[in-house]
């Protein structure tokens, strides 16, 4: 079995929308990110409830579907992308592969520390992450002890 773990949502505006998703939620920031040569950067809200999105903003992005209700938004395929907690990232890889997804990005560390991650697609090409924070919880960097972290004894 393997556990929801965040949806993705690039935005033009990070700081903007930062504070408007922790203030409309109530979500906090986890933790923020950039990725070298400020190709992209990010930031992870959490939720209190257990849910987390992130939020990403690239320099070159362009604006996508603007749907003015959810029939028409469901008239576009896709979406950013889905992540999954995943106890092992090689081996969720690897059955994915063999199960018909594509290579995206191969196993690695992720910005978050203590986190391995990887990529891949879909057959039709929608963005999985597989990601392992089996360190980052054992160190006490995820979850925050809330009542929805697999390792809470509240």
């Amino acid at each position: 079995m393997h556990a929801f773990d965040h949806v993705g949502l690039s935005v033009a505006d990070l700081d903007a929308m930062t504070g408007w998703y922790a203030t409309v939620l109530g979500l906090s920031v986890e933790f923020e990110f950039e990725l070298p040569g400020g190709l992209m950067r990010g930031a992870m809200l959490h939720s209190p409830d257990g849910y987390r999105i992130e939020l990403l903003h690239r320099p070159d992005s362009v604006t996508g579907l603007q749907a003015g209700n959810p029939l028409e938004a469901a008239a576009t395929r896709g979406f950013g992308h889905v992540a999954f907690d995943v106890p092992d990232v090689d081996a969720a890889y690897h059955a994915l592969i063999s199960h018909g997804a594509s290579d995206r990005m191969s196993p690695r560390p992720s910005p978050e520390p203590g986190v391995q991650m990887a990529y891949v697609a879909d057959p039709e090409g929608n963005l999985i992450e597989l990601l392992d924070r089996a360190a980052a919880k054992a160190a006490g960097r995820y979850g925050h002890g809330d009542a929805h972290d697999p390792g809470s004894t509240s």
